[in-house]
């Protein structure tokens, strides 16, 4: 398979799979938008691996296979996502090994490990999305690193809170709770649910729950929005259109808790297309 070919694929799994980061994504240049798409479509393969459907043990074999696979001193020329992901971190600075937080976070969730303290959920949220952040960092290339490491991971916790919050109806149906135990008895929630799937804790105390969570979500997008002027124009316009879109769909969340609850919230393809036209702008979002 050639180089060229691989990079087609992973773009494609972006154009298939990315709802929210292909409006961001595709405001890259080429070379950019090829390495991110590279760096994705491995992310999205180790997520697909943890949140599949097999027995434990085998989808925890699976991910350990990931990591060797991704080790490898020269990729399965045959795997179109190893071959583009080993050709970018040729031509940019992607730190590779960064990978391994992310598996480690998605072997976390296959154990249906859960979290008591918000110290620890921190953790996982670095692992599963600040690590992505680091590696798009790579990517977008800045003058320095030092400052802006810590503020891409912080993106990528506010958007895994953003994103558990959207969620936790699914996760819930699917054994896993994310928030906090010490929040759920702050707020007197258990997010047990009835027979009919609905949740049984009092709704004003959920959506106290909810807003607190959102809340600290936005005090993390506050802190990582420092890392935009540390970018170059394009891939500061990227950086600014997956948050901001993060930002509205949580705002949304935190308008609506009950819609958050009853249902898995979304933005339209408009609303997506405008915050994407908004950043490359230079807009406030």
């Amino acid at each position: 398979m050639s180089t060229a070919e691989a990079y087609r694929h992973c773009e494609q799994v972006v154009r298939e799979r990315a709802r929210n980061f292909a409006y961001g994504i595709r405001l890259l240049p080429p070379a950019k938008r090829r390495a991110l798409s590279a760096v994705y479509a491995f992310a999205r393969r180790i997520d697909d691996i943890g949140d599949g459907s097999g027995p434990a043990a085998q989808r925890l074999t699976r991910l350990s296979e990931a990591r060797t696979a991704l080790h490898r001193a020269e990729p399965d020329p045959g795997d179109p996502v190893l071959v583009a992901l080993r050709d970018a971190a040729r031509r940019f600075p992607i730190p590779v090994r960064v990978f391994d937080e992310l598996i480690d976070g998605c072997a976390a969730d296959v154990e249906g490990v859960s979290y008591e303290r918000f110290g620890s959920l921190l953790a996982y949220c670095r692992c599963v999305a600040g690590s992505v952040g680091r590696l798009s960092l790579g990517v977008f290339g800045t003058s320095d690193p030092d400052t802006a490491e810590p503020l891409a991971d912080a993106l990528g916790v506010a958007l895994q809170i953003t994103n558990i919050l959207r969620d936790i109806r699914e996760d819930r149906l699917a054994g896993r709770i994310y928030l906090p135990a010490e929040d759920l008895e702050r707020f007197g929630c258990t997010l047990d649910m009835d027979a009919a799937g609905e949740f049984t804790d009092p709704p004003d105390r959920l959506a106290a729950l909810i807003r607190f969570q959102a809340e600290r979500a936005r005090t993390w997008y506050e802190h990582g929005d420092r890392l935009v002027p540390m970018l170059d124009r394009r891939s500061a316009a990227c950086t600014a259109a997956m948050a901001g879109i993060y930002r509205r769909l949580l705002a949304r969340i935190a308008a609506d808790p009950a819609g958050a609850l009853s249902t898995r919230l979304s933005l339209s393809r408009w609303d997506k297309t405008m915050v994407a036209a908004r950043s490359l702008t230079g807009a406030q979002l």
